[in-house]
Protein backbone atom coordinates (compact mmCIF):
# COMPACT_ATOMS: atom_id res chain seq x y z
CA UNK A 1 0.00 0.00 0.00
CA UNK A 2 1.61 3.02 -0.95
CA UNK A 3 1.88 6.13 1.81
CA UNK A 4 -0.89 8.61 -0.39
CA UNK A 5 -3.50 6.20 0.13
CA UNK A 6 -6.18 5.82 2.81
CA UNK A 7 -5.39 3.11 5.47
CA UNK A 8 -8.75 0.94 5.73
CA UNK A 9 -10.95 2.33 8.73
CA UNK A 10 -10.81 -0.03 11.62
CA UNK A 11 -13.78 1.12 12.83
CA UNK A 12 -16.06 0.09 10.07
CA UNK A 13 -19.30 -1.86 11.25
CA UNK A 14 -21.97 -3.48 9.02
CA UNK A 15 -24.12 -0.24 9.99
CA UNK A 16 -21.59 2.77 8.64
CA UNK A 17 -23.21 2.85 6.04
CA UNK A 18 -26.06 4.47 7.06
CA UNK A 19 -23.65 7.88 8.34
CA UNK A 20 -23.61 8.13 4.04
CA UNK A 21 -26.07 9.64 1.77
CA UNK A 22 -27.66 6.82 0.24
CA UNK A 23 -28.60 7.35 -3.88
CA UNK A 24 -31.72 4.82 -5.36
CA UNK A 25 -32.82 3.46 -1.53
CA UNK A 26 -36.91 3.45 -0.95
CA UNK A 27 -38.75 5.43 1.89
CA UNK A 28 -40.11 2.69 3.80
CA UNK A 29 -43.39 4.49 5.05
CA UNK A 30 -43.83 2.24 8.09
CA UNK A 31 -40.10 2.05 10.20
CA UNK A 32 -41.64 -0.62 12.58
CA UNK A 33 -42.33 -3.06 9.62
CA UNK A 34 -38.91 -2.53 8.34
CA UNK A 35 -37.39 -2.64 12.01
CA UNK A 36 -38.92 -5.94 12.16
CA UNK A 37 -37.74 -7.51 8.40
CA UNK A 38 -34.65 -6.70 9.43
CA UNK A 39 -34.41 -8.50 12.32
CA UNK A 40 -35.96 -11.19 10.96
CA UNK A 41 -33.19 -11.34 8.14
CA UNK A 42 -30.79 -11.07 11.25
CA UNK A 43 -32.07 -14.25 12.77
CA UNK A 44 -32.05 -16.57 9.34
CA UNK A 45 -28.56 -18.66 8.25
CA UNK A 46 -26.56 -16.80 5.80
CA UNK A 47 -27.04 -18.25 2.20
CA UNK A 48 -23.20 -18.31 1.06
CA UNK A 49 -20.26 -18.93 3.18
CA UNK A 50 -17.12 -16.88 3.74
CA UNK A 51 -14.94 -19.71 2.46
CA UNK A 52 -16.94 -19.63 -0.90
CA UNK A 53 -16.39 -15.75 -1.36
CA UNK A 54 -12.56 -16.88 -0.89
CA UNK A 55 -12.65 -19.18 -3.94
CA UNK A 56 -14.25 -16.97 -6.08
CA UNK A 57 -11.46 -14.04 -5.26
CA UNK A 58 -8.79 -16.20 -5.82
CA UNK A 59 -10.33 -17.27 -8.97
CA UNK A 60 -10.96 -13.73 -9.78
CA UNK A 61 -7.52 -13.43 -9.31
CA UNK A 62 -6.62 -15.45 -12.14
CA UNK A 63 -8.00 -13.79 -14.18
CA UNK A 64 -6.90 -10.35 -13.59
CA UNK A 65 -4.02 -12.20 -14.63
CA UNK A 66 -5.25 -13.22 -17.83
CA UNK A 67 -5.90 -16.90 -16.24
CA UNK A 68 -9.31 -16.72 -16.60
CA UNK A 69 -12.35 -15.46 -18.44
CA UNK A 70 -15.39 -14.02 -16.83
CA UNK A 71 -19.24 -14.85 -17.67
CA UNK A 72 -21.49 -12.75 -15.74
CA UNK A 73 -25.07 -13.36 -16.67
CA UNK A 74 -28.08 -13.31 -15.45
CA UNK A 75 -31.89 -12.04 -15.31
CA UNK A 76 -32.08 -8.57 -14.97
CA UNK A 77 -34.25 -8.79 -12.29
CA UNK A 78 -35.68 -11.88 -11.15
CA UNK A 79 -39.39 -12.05 -10.58
CA UNK A 80 -41.54 -13.81 -7.59
CA UNK A 81 -44.65 -14.70 -10.04
CA UNK A 82 -42.12 -16.88 -12.55
CA UNK A 83 -39.82 -18.60 -9.86
CA UNK A 84 -40.11 -22.24 -10.78
CA UNK A 85 -37.26 -24.65 -11.17
CA UNK A 86 -37.70 -25.07 -14.73
CA UNK A 87 -36.49 -20.92 -15.11
CA UNK A 88 -34.00 -21.52 -13.13
CA UNK A 89 -32.30 -24.47 -15.48
CA UNK A 90 -32.54 -23.27 -18.47
CA UNK A 91 -30.42 -19.65 -17.40
CA UNK A 92 -28.22 -21.92 -15.78
CA UNK A 93 -28.16 -24.22 -18.88
CA UNK A 94 -27.48 -20.85 -21.24
CA UNK A 95 -24.57 -19.64 -19.16
CA UNK A 96 -23.31 -23.34 -19.10
CA UNK A 97 -23.77 -23.39 -22.99
CA UNK A 98 -21.72 -20.31 -23.31
CA UNK A 99 -19.19 -21.20 -20.37
CA UNK A 100 -17.91 -24.01 -22.99
CA UNK A 101 -17.87 -22.17 -26.03
CA UNK A 102 -15.76 -19.11 -24.14
CA UNK A 103 -13.33 -21.69 -22.54
CA UNK A 104 -12.22 -23.27 -25.73
CA UNK A 105 -12.09 -20.04 -27.53
CA UNK A 106 -10.00 -18.20 -24.89
CA UNK A 107 -7.91 -21.15 -23.99
CA UNK A 108 -8.40 -20.24 -20.12
CA UNK A 109 -11.07 -21.58 -17.91
CA UNK A 110 -14.65 -19.68 -17.75
CA UNK A 111 -15.33 -18.36 -14.28
CA UNK A 112 -18.87 -18.35 -14.21
CA UNK A 113 -20.99 -16.06 -11.80
CA UNK A 114 -24.82 -15.62 -12.43
CA UNK A 115 -27.36 -13.20 -11.50
CA UNK A 116 -29.16 -14.55 -9.93
CA UNK A 117 -30.51 -15.52 -6.28
CA UNK A 118 -30.90 -11.80 -5.34
CA UNK A 119 -31.30 -10.09 -7.89
CA UNK A 120 -34.45 -8.37 -6.96
CA UNK A 121 -33.89 -5.18 -6.45
CA UNK A 122 -33.36 -2.16 -9.66
CA UNK A 123 -31.99 1.12 -9.51
CA UNK A 124 -34.26 3.67 -11.87
CA UNK A 125 -33.84 7.02 -13.97
CA UNK A 126 -36.95 8.16 -12.67
CA UNK A 127 -38.71 7.83 -9.27
CA UNK A 128 -41.50 8.10 -10.88
CA UNK A 129 -43.75 6.46 -13.83
CA UNK A 130 -46.25 8.12 -15.70
CA UNK A 131 -49.11 6.37 -17.57
CA UNK A 132 -51.25 8.48 -19.17
CA UNK A 133 -52.62 11.11 -16.42
CA UNK A 134 -51.69 8.87 -13.38
CA UNK A 135 -48.24 9.57 -11.86
CA UNK A 136 -46.99 6.44 -9.21
CA UNK A 137 -43.74 5.46 -7.96
CA UNK A 138 -40.98 3.43 -10.41
CA UNK A 139 -41.75 -0.36 -9.90
CA UNK A 140 -37.49 -0.97 -8.08
CA UNK A 141 -37.98 -4.75 -8.16
CA UNK A 142 -40.05 -7.20 -6.24
CA UNK A 143 -38.08 -7.06 -3.29
CA UNK A 144 -39.36 -3.27 -2.49
CA UNK A 145 -42.77 -3.33 -4.34
CA UNK A 146 -45.46 -4.85 -6.59
CA UNK A 147 -45.29 -4.29 -10.65
CA UNK A 148 -48.70 -4.01 -11.23
CA UNK A 149 -49.73 -0.22 -12.30
CA UNK A 150 -51.65 0.77 -8.63
CA UNK A 151 -50.78 3.09 -5.92
CA UNK A 152 -51.37 -0.18 -3.53
CA UNK A 153 -49.00 -1.81 -5.24
CA UNK A 154 -46.06 0.48 -5.68
CA UNK A 155 -45.91 0.65 -2.09
CA UNK A 156 -42.48 0.02 -0.76
CA UNK A 157 -43.51 -3.38 1.20
CA UNK A 158 -40.16 -4.27 3.77
CA UNK A 159 -41.16 -7.83 4.00
CA UNK A 160 -41.03 -8.16 0.41
CA UNK A 161 -36.90 -8.72 1.88
CA UNK A 162 -37.95 -11.38 3.56
CA UNK A 163 -39.68 -13.18 0.63
CA UNK A 164 -36.83 -12.53 -1.47
CA UNK A 165 -34.39 -14.18 1.18
CA UNK A 166 -36.44 -16.81 1.47
CA UNK A 167 -36.40 -17.27 -2.64
CA UNK A 168 -32.82 -16.89 -2.85
CA UNK A 169 -32.20 -20.14 -1.10
CA UNK A 170 -34.45 -22.19 -2.52
CA UNK A 171 -32.70 -20.91 -5.96
CA UNK A 172 -29.64 -21.48 -3.98
CA UNK A 173 -30.13 -25.24 -3.66
CA UNK A 174 -31.99 -26.11 -6.91
CA UNK A 175 -27.92 -24.50 -8.13
CA UNK A 176 -26.10 -26.18 -6.31
CA UNK A 177 -27.63 -29.66 -7.47
CA UNK A 178 -28.04 -28.85 -10.79
CA UNK A 179 -23.78 -27.82 -10.85
CA UNK A 180 -22.88 -30.90 -8.65
CA UNK A 181 -25.50 -33.46 -10.07
CA UNK A 182 -24.28 -33.83 -13.32
CA UNK A 183 -26.47 -31.46 -15.33
CA UNK A 184 -23.34 -29.71 -15.72
CA UNK A 185 -21.87 -32.64 -17.69
CA UNK A 186 -19.55 -31.40 -20.33
CA UNK A 187 -20.58 -34.02 -22.98
CA UNK A 188 -24.12 -33.06 -22.07
CA UNK A 189 -23.46 -29.58 -22.84
CA UNK A 190 -21.50 -29.74 -25.92
CA UNK A 191 -24.45 -31.84 -27.38
CA UNK A 192 -26.98 -28.71 -26.41
CA UNK A 193 -24.43 -26.44 -28.29
CA UNK A 194 -24.13 -28.70 -31.38
CA UNK A 195 -28.10 -28.56 -31.52
CA UNK A 196 -27.67 -24.77 -31.43
CA UNK A 197 -25.44 -25.01 -34.34
CA UNK A 198 -27.33 -27.46 -36.59
CA UNK A 199 -30.93 -25.19 -35.90
CA UNK A 200 -28.81 -21.62 -35.83
CA UNK A 201 -29.63 -19.45 -39.37
CA UNK A 202 -26.14 -18.91 -38.72
CA UNK A 203 -24.93 -22.10 -37.90
CA UNK A 204 -22.27 -22.91 -40.21
CA UNK A 205 -20.34 -19.96 -38.65
CA UNK A 206 -19.55 -21.61 -35.47
CA UNK A 207 -18.90 -24.93 -37.00
CA UNK A 208 -15.29 -24.67 -36.35
CA UNK A 209 -15.55 -24.24 -33.01
CA UNK A 210 -18.17 -26.54 -32.26
CA UNK A 211 -16.05 -29.28 -34.50
CA UNK A 212 -12.12 -28.64 -32.71
CA UNK A 213 -14.61 -29.09 -29.00
CA UNK A 214 -15.95 -32.42 -30.77
CA UNK A 215 -12.36 -33.52 -31.61
CA UNK A 216 -11.02 -32.49 -28.69
CA UNK A 217 -13.05 -34.55 -26.70
CA UNK A 218 -13.01 -37.65 -29.03
CA UNK A 219 -8.93 -37.15 -28.66
CA UNK A 220 -8.82 -37.02 -25.19
CA UNK A 221 -10.66 -40.52 -24.49
CA UNK A 222 -8.43 -42.54 -27.11
CA UNK A 223 -5.67 -41.13 -24.83
CA UNK A 224 -7.15 -43.41 -22.68
CA UNK A 225 -8.77 -40.58 -20.32
CA UNK A 226 -11.99 -41.95 -18.84
CA UNK A 227 -14.24 -38.92 -19.44
CA UNK A 228 -16.65 -40.58 -17.28
CA UNK A 229 -14.03 -40.32 -14.46
CA UNK A 230 -13.05 -37.00 -14.71
CA UNK A 231 -15.30 -35.32 -11.94
CA UNK A 232 -13.89 -31.39 -13.45
CA UNK A 233 -16.06 -32.77 -16.43
CA UNK A 234 -19.16 -33.60 -14.49
CA UNK A 235 -19.78 -30.74 -12.24
CA UNK A 236 -18.53 -27.08 -12.31
CA UNK A 237 -18.40 -24.11 -9.92
CA UNK A 238 -21.26 -21.36 -9.75
CA UNK A 239 -21.11 -18.52 -8.00
CA UNK A 240 -24.25 -15.63 -7.27
CA UNK A 241 -24.28 -12.20 -7.48
CA UNK A 242 -26.95 -9.16 -7.24
CA UNK A 243 -26.30 -5.55 -6.89
CA UNK A 244 -26.10 -4.44 -3.49
CA UNK A 245 -28.45 -1.93 -3.38
CA UNK A 246 -31.00 -2.26 -0.51
CA UNK A 247 -28.31 -2.14 2.17
CA UNK A 248 -31.01 -2.67 5.12
CA UNK A 249 -31.11 -6.45 3.55
CA UNK A 250 -27.04 -6.77 2.70
CA UNK A 251 -26.26 -5.59 6.67
CA UNK A 252 -28.74 -8.13 8.04
CA UNK A 253 -26.81 -10.75 6.13
CA UNK A 254 -23.37 -9.65 6.87
CA UNK A 255 -21.67 -11.82 9.20
CA UNK A 256 -18.34 -12.27 10.82
CA UNK A 257 -15.98 -15.00 9.10
CA UNK A 258 -15.24 -17.42 12.23
CA UNK A 259 -12.02 -18.51 10.82
CA UNK A 260 -10.76 -14.64 9.94
CA UNK A 261 -13.11 -12.34 12.28
CA UNK A 262 -13.30 -10.36 8.80
CA UNK A 263 -16.98 -9.24 7.87
CA UNK A 264 -18.28 -11.02 4.76
CA UNK A 265 -22.16 -10.43 3.20
CA UNK A 266 -23.36 -13.89 2.85
CA UNK A 267 -26.53 -12.67 0.76
CA UNK A 268 -23.95 -13.57 -2.13
CA UNK A 269 -20.67 -14.55 -3.29
CA UNK A 270 -20.19 -11.03 -5.31
CA UNK A 271 -21.73 -7.75 -4.98
CA UNK A 272 -21.75 -5.29 -7.27
CA UNK A 273 -22.31 -1.18 -7.29
CA UNK A 274 -24.25 0.12 -10.47
CA UNK A 275 -23.09 3.42 -12.07
CA UNK A 276 -26.27 5.69 -10.41
CA UNK A 277 -24.78 4.70 -6.50
CA UNK A 278 -20.92 4.57 -7.45
CA UNK A 279 -20.28 7.91 -5.30
CA UNK A 280 -16.90 7.68 -3.58
CA UNK A 281 -17.83 8.92 -0.60
CA UNK A 282 -21.56 7.30 -0.69
CA UNK A 283 -23.61 4.72 1.38
CA UNK A 284 -23.26 1.64 -1.01
CA UNK A 285 -19.24 2.37 -1.39
CA UNK A 286 -19.14 2.61 2.10
CA UNK A 287 -20.84 -0.61 3.04
CA UNK A 288 -18.90 -2.70 0.68
CA UNK A 289 -15.53 -1.27 1.79
CA UNK A 290 -15.82 -2.92 4.65
CA UNK A 291 -16.99 -6.41 3.23
CA UNK A 292 -14.56 -8.66 2.18
CA UNK A 293 -16.32 -10.03 -0.45
CA UNK A 294 -15.30 -9.73 -4.04
CA UNK A 295 -16.59 -6.50 -5.22
CA UNK A 296 -17.76 -4.84 -8.89
CA UNK A 297 -18.35 -1.30 -10.05
CA UNK A 298 -20.26 -0.57 -13.59
CA UNK A 299 -18.51 2.69 -15.17
CA UNK A 300 -20.39 4.36 -17.70
CA UNK A 301 -19.08 6.90 -20.47
CA UNK A 302 -19.07 9.78 -17.98
CA UNK A 303 -16.41 8.10 -15.72
CA UNK A 304 -13.46 9.78 -15.12
CA UNK A 305 -10.03 8.59 -14.52
CA UNK A 306 -9.87 10.30 -11.34
CA UNK A 307 -13.17 8.65 -10.31
CA UNK A 308 -12.12 5.55 -11.19
CA UNK A 309 -9.10 5.53 -8.93
CA UNK A 310 -11.02 6.96 -6.36
CA UNK A 311 -12.80 4.19 -6.29
CA UNK A 312 -9.61 1.39 -6.18
CA UNK A 313 -7.88 3.08 -3.39
CA UNK A 314 -11.91 2.97 -1.28
CA UNK A 315 -12.58 -0.60 -2.31
CA UNK A 316 -9.16 -2.11 -2.54
CA UNK A 317 -6.43 -0.01 -0.37
CA UNK A 318 -3.93 -3.36 -0.27
CA UNK A 319 -3.78 -4.06 -4.34
CA UNK A 320 -5.40 -7.48 -3.82
CA UNK A 321 -5.76 -9.36 -7.12
CA UNK A 322 -9.65 -10.73 -7.08
CA UNK A 323 -10.86 -7.98 -4.92
CA UNK A 324 -11.89 -5.56 -7.63
CA UNK A 325 -13.84 -5.55 -10.81
CA UNK A 326 -14.39 -2.77 -12.92
CA UNK A 327 -17.74 -3.13 -15.88
CA UNK A 328 -17.41 -1.12 -18.37
CA UNK A 329 -20.81 0.05 -19.83
CA UNK A 330 -19.98 2.39 -21.95
CA UNK A 331 -22.22 2.24 -24.99
CA UNK A 332 -21.06 1.18 -28.63
CA UNK A 333 -20.48 4.88 -29.99
CA UNK A 334 -18.48 6.05 -26.71
CA UNK A 335 -16.60 2.81 -25.33
CA UNK A 336 -13.55 3.43 -28.07
CA UNK A 337 -13.30 7.21 -26.75
CA UNK A 338 -14.23 7.19 -23.10
CA UNK A 339 -12.65 3.73 -21.98
CA UNK A 340 -8.82 3.73 -23.10
CA UNK A 341 -8.22 6.83 -20.14
CA UNK A 342 -9.60 4.92 -17.68
CA UNK A 343 -7.76 1.62 -18.46
CA UNK A 344 -4.73 3.48 -18.38
CA UNK A 345 -4.89 5.28 -14.87
CA UNK A 346 -5.90 2.41 -13.23
CA UNK A 347 -3.07 0.14 -14.44
CA UNK A 348 -0.77 3.80 -13.45
CA UNK A 349 -2.51 3.19 -10.06
CA UNK A 350 -1.19 -0.65 -9.49
CA UNK A 351 -4.65 -1.92 -9.35
CA UNK A 352 -4.89 -5.33 -10.36
CA UNK A 353 -9.03 -5.06 -11.26
CA UNK A 354 -11.01 -7.53 -13.86
CA UNK A 355 -11.93 -5.59 -16.93
CA UNK A 356 -15.04 -6.84 -18.01
CA UNK A 357 -17.41 -5.44 -20.08
CA UNK A 358 -21.42 -4.86 -20.23
CA UNK A 359 -22.86 -4.25 -23.51
CA UNK A 360 -26.23 -4.09 -22.87
CA UNK A 361 -27.30 -0.77 -20.62
CA UNK A 362 -25.36 1.77 -22.66
CA UNK A 363 -26.99 0.63 -25.48
CA UNK A 364 -30.70 0.87 -24.34
CA UNK A 365 -32.94 3.04 -26.01
CA UNK A 366 -36.90 3.40 -26.65
CA UNK A 367 -38.22 2.53 -29.83
CA UNK A 368 -40.97 4.15 -31.55
CA UNK A 369 -43.38 1.41 -30.83
CA UNK A 370 -43.03 2.37 -26.96
CA UNK A 371 -40.66 -0.72 -26.39
CA UNK A 372 -37.51 -0.61 -24.65
CA UNK A 373 -35.37 -2.45 -26.13
CA UNK A 374 -31.29 -2.92 -27.54
CA UNK A 375 -30.10 -4.08 -30.62
CA UNK A 376 -27.41 -7.54 -30.75
CA UNK A 377 -25.42 -5.51 -33.48
CA UNK A 378 -24.76 -2.52 -31.19
CA UNK A 379 -23.93 -5.32 -28.30
CA UNK A 380 -21.61 -7.24 -30.61
CA UNK A 381 -19.78 -3.38 -31.19
CA UNK A 382 -19.74 -2.33 -28.22
CA UNK A 383 -17.58 -5.75 -27.35
CA UNK A 384 -15.38 -4.82 -30.56
CA UNK A 385 -14.63 -2.00 -28.72
CA UNK A 386 -13.43 -2.81 -25.63
CA UNK A 387 -11.65 -5.79 -26.77
CA UNK A 388 -9.94 -3.30 -29.24
CA UNK A 389 -9.55 -0.78 -25.74
CA UNK A 390 -7.97 -3.20 -23.77
CA UNK A 391 -5.43 -4.67 -25.88
CA UNK A 392 -4.09 -1.26 -26.92
CA UNK A 393 -3.88 -0.38 -23.39
CA UNK A 394 -1.93 -3.92 -22.72
CA UNK A 395 -4.56 -4.91 -20.59
CA UNK A 396 -6.41 -8.48 -20.49
CA UNK A 397 -10.43 -8.30 -21.61
CA UNK A 398 -11.14 -10.21 -18.30
CA UNK A 399 -15.07 -10.93 -19.09
CA UNK A 400 -18.49 -10.14 -20.45
CA UNK A 401 -21.33 -9.29 -17.61
CA UNK A 402 -24.97 -9.52 -19.80
CA UNK A 403 -28.64 -10.09 -19.32
CA UNK A 404 -30.01 -13.04 -20.62
CA UNK A 405 -32.79 -15.18 -19.61
CA UNK A 406 -33.15 -18.62 -21.15
CA UNK A 407 -36.83 -18.49 -22.42
CA UNK A 408 -37.89 -17.14 -26.05
CA UNK A 409 -38.69 -13.89 -25.38
CA UNK A 410 -38.48 -10.97 -27.74
CA UNK A 411 -37.31 -8.08 -26.38
CA UNK A 412 -33.40 -7.27 -28.08
CA UNK A 413 -33.55 -6.96 -31.59
CA UNK A 414 -31.49 -8.57 -34.24
CA UNK A 415 -29.31 -11.87 -33.80
CA UNK A 416 -29.51 -14.87 -36.31
CA UNK A 417 -32.82 -15.52 -35.57
CA UNK A 418 -33.47 -11.97 -36.50
CA UNK A 419 -36.17 -10.52 -34.05
CA UNK A 420 -37.98 -7.22 -35.47
CA UNK A 421 -39.38 -4.19 -34.48
CA UNK A 422 -42.98 -5.80 -34.95
CA UNK A 423 -42.09 -8.89 -33.26
CA UNK A 424 -41.36 -7.06 -29.73
CA UNK A 425 -45.03 -7.29 -28.64
CA UNK A 426 -45.15 -10.77 -29.41
CA UNK A 427 -43.15 -12.27 -26.32
CA UNK A 428 -41.53 -8.93 -24.22
CA UNK A 429 -42.03 -10.17 -20.76
CA UNK A 430 -39.26 -8.41 -18.71
CA UNK A 431 -40.25 -6.36 -15.63
CA UNK A 432 -37.21 -3.91 -16.10
CA UNK A 433 -34.76 -4.33 -18.90
CA UNK A 434 -34.87 -6.19 -22.14
CA UNK A 435 -32.91 -9.33 -22.30
CA UNK A 436 -31.09 -11.44 -24.46
CA UNK A 437 -33.00 -15.03 -25.54
CA UNK A 438 -30.99 -18.15 -25.08
CA UNK A 439 -30.67 -18.55 -29.00
CA UNK A 440 -29.17 -14.33 -28.98
CA UNK A 441 -27.35 -15.53 -25.38
CA UNK A 442 -25.41 -18.78 -27.42
CA UNK A 443 -24.82 -16.44 -30.42
CA UNK A 444 -23.03 -14.13 -28.47
CA UNK A 445 -20.60 -16.80 -27.10
CA UNK A 446 -19.38 -17.61 -30.24
CA UNK A 447 -18.90 -14.12 -31.21
CA UNK A 448 -17.09 -13.53 -28.26
CA UNK A 449 -15.07 -16.14 -29.43
CA UNK A 450 -14.45 -15.50 -32.49
CA UNK A 451 -13.09 -11.73 -31.04
CA UNK A 452 -11.06 -13.69 -28.38
CA UNK A 453 -9.37 -15.37 -31.62
CA UNK A 454 -8.53 -12.11 -33.75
Amino acid sequence: MSASEPLPDLAWEPSSWQQCAAAQVPEWPDPAALDAAINELRALPPLVFAGEARSLQQSLARVSQGEGFLLHAGDCAESFAEFSADNIRDKLKVILQMSVALTYSTGVPTLKIGRIAGQFAKPRSSPVERRGDVELPSFRGDMVNDFAFTRTSRVPDPHRMVRGYHQAAATLNLLRAFTKGGFADLNQVHQWNLEFVRTSRQGRRYDDISAEIDRALRFMSACGIDLGAEVQLHQVDFYTSHEALLLWYEEALTRRDSLTNDWYDCSAHLLWIGERTRQPDGAHVEFLAGVQNPIAVKLGPDATPDEAVALCRRLDPGHTPGRLTFVSRMGAKRVRESLPPLLRAVHRAGHPVVWACDPMHGNTFQHENGYKTRDFDAVIAELDGFFTACRAANVWPGGVHVELTGDDVTECLGGAEEVLPEHLDQRYETACDPRLNARQSLELAFRLGELVRQ
